[in-house]
């Protein structure tokens, strides 16, 4: 069973995708979980959460998912989880942002985001999900050693 979850192709597509979605999204993660990048922080991310009737410990995974989940994606370490956790990640932002239209806010004239990103991001994670981690993973070296 766990060869299967850790089996992928010598794709270089999904290396593309699998690098892309993690360099695009850690950064995120980041902001929420060591205040990088002009974020705030664990907390004010926690708080933020909760703010939005979010569970802490949902946010605290949430938080996780997209910072050292986005690690782990990128190297190619549990690489179908990690992506699956992110697809779930942005189903739930989707779910949020959908009152604010299709476009993300180029303009700073709507009150929230667009779900675009949110979509890109799920379709590139259901990839990995389906196929693997591709290329110079973890999961491809691990899934022949074992």
């Amino acid at each position: 069973m766990v060869k299967g979850f850790l089996k992928t192709s010598d794709a270089l597509h999904l290396f593309l995708l699998r690098i892309g979605l993690a360099v695009v999204i850690f950064p995120h993660g980041a902001m929420k979980l060591f205040g990088w990048f002009g974020g705030d922080g664990w907390s004010a991310a926690i708080d933020n959460f909760s703010g939005m009737g979010i569970p802490a410990v949902v946010g605290a995974l949430i938080v996780l998912g997209e910072s050292l989940g986005m690690i782990a994606l990128f190297i190619g370490f549990f690489g179908r989880f990690m992506a699956a956790s992110l697809v779930i990640i942005m189903i739930g932002a989707t779910v949020t942002n959908f009152e604010h239209g299709f476009f993300m806010n180029w303009s700073g004239e709507q009150e929230g985001e667009g779900i675009q990103f949110y979509l890109l991001t799920i379709i590139m994670g259901i990839a990995i999900v389906l196929k693997g981690s591709g290329k110079w993973s973890v999961d491809r070296w691990l899934s022949h050693r074992f």
